[in-house]
């Protein structure tokens, strides 16, 4: 079938990921391949000192990345999109949205805040697990703990993906990778923790509240399982134009790194894959669990419930797209065009020729705060002396590195304390974009070949369309990780580099640097408001 012919049969599987700053749809067609895309630009806005979407922003969003996935088609193929065999939801994890009835109790709370400091010591040490600061039950004790009125109401408790899902087809549910990270995952039974729910009701049992926390929490579901279909109104919602018809399949709702690791397939025991964009995060899936909980390591599951090590990191590569806005403007300046792709291009191969070190140079991208280096707040910074060797190559290799600087930090405990085995390792992201580069950088970074595959830059989006496609197309039964290897990748293994002597032993000098530097970022904290 060419492409045209797919959508007007309804063959075709929407995927819509909603990102920190980008929500972006791709259309998939019956052997998974990308024929259609849409996209709609935003930005979390700082409301009363939290990190915030209004539901406004949502739906906008929504309507207008829909809008833009329609036009691309019309423009392509001159056919309407009428249904579809599939859709799949997808968003950022963790974060904090409670409801009592359709109304949203206080403002979306997303991952980046890091107010919940209190409440997720206090549950990792009740857990003994632990619980990092953006995860939905740190959100939730941290509003029992600061007394807000608004907990005594809460009838459903849910993640963006989660949020959009329940408001397009009325089901409360959450496929498993977005519920572990709301709270821990059982990876034998595949659904929330049932030691850790009794011990959080126990806790909470002297408030007096109503509610038992599997009251307001959506059931969690495995890749494949039915998860409810779009409603009239859910069509109506999704796009405004009026042609979507109701009654579309619509898969278990995801978060990012379930999607990331179903887009760079790595679902399977010992592979795992990187996510660098806005936020980075490594997930490797483990053959068994680590020997005790760590601070800077997370335990989540795959979208078919299998443990998974992640490696947060707050930070990624805002702070190099704010330094290519200073070099457009410096360009528009002196009266020259601007290719913004071309740019980014020329300057990410300029940082590949840099020095291994970077020349002593030394980035640090907090936008906001780290919490695996232990920063409650950011201050992005640029900090060199007077003899590092200071040009632009290791000005972009640098942001390059620091953008990566957190993420190494978490792997060596995983690689070099844990002695966890990986076979392959597959990066994708906005920071691959520009061929080998970021790759090569990664590769140093954790002494690991890396791959990255075509597919790369289209990320999420196609994740979950492959997880939707999974849910309808999954004649044989198989399992998500043969689905993906027989059906999707069909030995597809992405190009490959490895890291160099060089560039290996260049970065831990660079991270050794960084690691003594990070009192001149709290320093920066402290006494830049």
């Amino acid at each position: 079938m060419t492409p045209k012919q797919t959508i007007e049969a309804g063959k075709a599987i929407l995927g819509i990921e909603f990102g920190s700053t980008r929500i972006k749809a791709v259309l998939i067609d019956q052997e998974n391949k990308p024929i259609a895309q849409g996209s709609h630009t935003w930005e979390n806005q700082l409301v009363d000192g939290l990190w915030t979407y209004s539901t406004e922003a949502i739906w906008y969003g929504l309507q207008d990345c829909y809008a833009q996935l329609r036009k691309n088609v019309l423009e392509q193929y001159e056919v309407e999109i009428e249904t579809l065999a599939a859709i799949g939801i997808s968003a950022m994890m963790h974060g904090y949205m409670p409801f009592k009835g359709n109304d949203i109790l206080v403002p979306f709370r997303t991952w980046r805040n890091t107010n919940t400091g209190k409440a997720a010591a206090e549950l990792s040490e009740l857990f003994n697990y632990n619980i990092p600061l953006r995860w939905s039950i740190s959100h939730l004790y941290e509003a029992i703990l600061d007394n807000e009125e608004h907990v005594k109401d809460i009838e459903f408790l849910t993640t963006l993906a989660g949020y959009i899902h329940w408001q397009i087809t009325g089901q409360k549910v959450l496929g498993v990778g977005d519920a572990s990270g709301m709270i821990p995952v059982d990876p034998k039974t595949k659904t929330y923790d049932a030691a850790m729910v009794e011990k959080f009701d126990k806790l909470i049992e002297p408030r007096g509240f109503e509610w038992k926390l599997l009251d307001i929490l959506p059931k969690s579901l495995n890749a494949g399982e039915n998860a409810g279909f779009l409603t009239p109104e859910g069509a109506q919602r999704l796009d405004v134009s009026g042609h979507l018809k109701a009654g579309i399949p619509v898969c278990p709702p995801e978060g990012d790194a379930g999607t990331g690791m179903v887009a760079t397939n790595a679902v399977k025991q010992r592979t795992g894959n990187v996510s660098a964009g806005t936020s980075s995060f490594s997930m490797i899936v483990l053959e068994k669990e680590l020997s005790k909980p760590y601070e800077m390591i997370d335990m989540v599951t795959t979208p078919d419930g299998s443990l998974v090590a992640m490696v947060h990191c707050n930070n990624c590569t805002s702070d190099i797209n704010a330094w290519v806005k200073i070099f457009k403007e410096f360009q528009e300046l002196m009266g020259m065009p601007v290719d913004m792709n071309q740019l980014y291009v020329n300057l990410f191969n300029a940082a590949a020729t840099g020095n291994p070190d970077c020349g002593g140079v030394l980035s640090y991208n907090y936008v906001s705060g780290e919490p695996v280096t232990g920063l409650a707040d950011g201050r992005p910074l640029f900090v060199r002396s007077a003899n590092d060797k200071f040009n632009l190559a290791n000005f972009m290799r640098a942001h390059l590195y620091g953008a990566i600087g957190v993420l190494k930090i978490g792997n060596d405990i995983l690689l070099k304390e844990e002695k966890v085995q990986v076979d392959r390792i597959t990066g994708h992201g906005g920071y691959f974009t520009t061929k080998g580069v970021g790759q090569k950088m990664l590769a140093a970074a954790l002494n690991s070949p890396i791959s990255v595959m075509e597919t790369a830059g289209e990320g999420g989006a196609w994740g979950i369309a492959l997880l939707a496609a999974y849910a309808v197309n999954n004649d044989k039964q198989l399992s998500l990780a043969d689905y993906l290897d027989q059906v999707v990748f069909a030995g597809n293994a992405g190009e490959e580099i490895k890291p160099t002597p060089e560039d290996v032993e260049g970065f831990n000098t660079y991270i050794e640097n960084y690691k003594k530097g990070l009192a001149i970022e709290q320093a920066a904290v402290d006494n830049k408001k």
